[in-house]
């Protein structure tokens, strides 16, 4: 029985981003230099299939530093951490790498640089996202207030309105955080905004390709974990850009295949965090049930690389 035919169309760009490639490779090469176990702070990057492979070359995954032992290695997530966690591993004398993507670090930067100057600080980002935590924790309490909606701004208390800066979440949707830094300084005229856009190039660039893929779409595909943010806004990007059924599915096993009778078009693409090989399976998986035609939907070419860190670039 012939199969039926489906146009796939395949985002470009799509899933790991220099900020997840790093990370992966600080772990990689840590366990490299000073062999196993290597502990890790929070899962390196939201995505079980990656934390599954380091943990089998001998990660250990731990949720906070005192959980590790003082004469073991500890590597900091791509999340970023809040200041006082390096702060504790110096007191204790471990040795620890951080594998905070640099463009969060840059958002600790410009946070650190508004309280010099005195401003206190808004953060838009999603409460308990690690990310925030990492970002609000680099100064002391209550000089960063968290909003994650257009109705929270309405309700911030703030020390003074006219001395104040914002910063985002690097991971969220660039629709949704233009409202709300819209309502941002239509409440706060004098706020003062970043530089330039904290919103990643990878975020930035993966919900442009889901917005012109979108509306080709009869289904969309979002290859990615449910804990990771950025993940989670191409489901958000493609249904708002038309694409009626958008989901997101960690590995082929968990595509609803009822769901998917009839289609002629499906859209696929992947969060940052989520390896190529989880995306060559979901194609595989379609190529199984249907006579598939593939088409890239190309918007940017990323070229970006971050460098480890020094103390893994030096012998042992």
């Amino acid at each position: 029985m012939p199969k039926p035919p489906l146009t796939l169309y395949l985002a470009a760009p799509r899933g790991f981003c220099a900020g997840v490639d790093r990370a992966i490779k600080i772990v990689e090469m840590a366990l490299e230099k000073w062999g196993a176990p290597v502990f890790v702070r929070h899962e390196i990057v939201h995505n079980k299939f990656v934390v599954d492979s380091l943990r089998d070359k001998g990660a250990v995954f731990v949720e906070e530093l005192e959980d590790c032992p003082d004469d073991r290695p500890v590597i900091f997530s791509a999340h970023g951490v809040p200041k006082a966690v390096p702060a504790e591993a110096a007191k204790r004398e471990m040795i620890y790498v951080d594998a905070t993507c640099p463009l969060v670090s840059k958002v600790h930067i410009e946070a650190a640089r508004h309280h010099d100057n005195g401003l206190q600080i808004i953060m838009i980002g999603h409460e308990g996202h690690p990310e925030t935590i990492g970002t609000m924790g680099q100064l002391p309490d209550g000089e960063v207030l968290l909003v994650e909606t257009v109705a929270d701004v309405a309700h911030v208390d703030v020390r003074d309105p006219d001395k104040l800066a914002f910063v985002t979440q690097t991971t969220l949707s660039v629709d949704d955080t233009a409202d709300i830094v819209a309502a941002l300084t239509a409440r706060f005229p004098n706020i003062v905004g970043p530089h330039k856009e904290d919103i990643c190039y990878a975020t930035t660039n993966r919900q442009e390709a889901v917005k012109a893929m979108a509306p080709r779409c009869d289904a969309m595909l979002v290859v990615g974990a449910p804990n990771s943010s950025n993940s989670r806004r191409l489901v958000e990007v493609g249904r708002k850009a038309g694409c009626g059924y958008a989901q997101l599915v960690q590995r082929a096993p968990d595509i609803d295949w009822r769901a998917l009778e009839g289609i002629g078009s499906i859209g696929i693409t992947a969060g940052a965090s989520a390896p190529e090989e989880l995306i060559t399976e979901v194609i595989d998986a379609f190529r199984e049930r249907f006579d598939v035609t593939v088409e890239m939907v190309e918007t940017a070419v990323e070229n970006v690389e971050f460098k480890v860190p020094r103390v893994l670039r030096v012998p042992a």
